[in-house]
């Protein structure tokens, strides 16, 4: 049986969009995304297979891994389909 998912997600700092996957819970605790980023004990968001581009329109790069500090995320999304129901806020 396996406990863990990846999500895409879109990223953003103040100097790149990044988009990625990061590894969830399969269900329960840790298994949204902003339980990622609320976790106080993490100060980098690990992401894989990542896309980064630049945000002052310079060339588009790819990594296998990136860890971002959460100190410099200024937006998180999921890629196709909501990762939690915000209709319901």
């Amino acid at each position: 049986m396996q406990h863990q998912r990846k999500e895409r997600i879109e990223l953003e700092t103040t100097r790149h969009r990044m988009t990625g996957s990061v590894t969830l819970s399969q269900n329960g605790f840790r298994s949204r995304v902003s339980d990622l980023l609320n976790a106080s004990e993490r100060e980098f968001l690990a992401l894989t297979d990542v896309t980064l581009v630049p945000l002052d329109g310079g060339e588009t790069t790819t990594r296998a891994f990136v860890a971002v500090s959460r100190q410099h995320i200024v937006f998180v999304a999921p890629v196709n389909g909501a990762d939690e129901d915000i209709s319901a806020a």
